[in-house]
């Protein structure tokens, strides 16, 4: 197991869907907090965070910070959407990123399918 690890429910999604993720840090060392980027593929929309660690999030955020003030054990819990109705299939990237004075220390990415 690296310093980070992450989850993803569901792999295959679908527009309006809520999207469901987790994001376990083992790192020994300080750190900052974690960060959420995603890239959907062949497409110039974006993904939007809706909330984390049972915090709404009340600006549209396409890129999600989390401070590790905000995630007892560890652990980051993240929900999100994707709105627009996609006229072909788009691969999806999800990267989470342990981040330790504005540097990333480990990431883990996971793909995901739009449709």
């Amino acid at each position: 197991m690296g310093d980070i690890e992450f989850e993803l429910n569901p792999q295959e999604i679908k527009p309006g869907t809520e999207i469901c993720g987790t994001v376990m840090v083992s790192y020994p060392g300080r750190y900052d907090g974690v960060v959420i980027n995603t890239q959907i593929s062949d497409s110039n929309e974006h993904i939007t965070y809706k909330s984390f660690n049972g915090k709404i999030i009340s600006k549209n955020v396409a890129r999600l910070f989390i401070d590790k003030k905000y995630m007892p054990k560890d652990v980051a819990e993240f929900t999100a959407i994707i709105s627009f109705e996609p006229k072909q299939k788009h691969e999806v990237k999800f990267r989470a990123s342990i981040i330790e004075q504005h540097k990333e220390i480990d990431s883990k990415i996971i793909f995901a399918e739009f449709s």
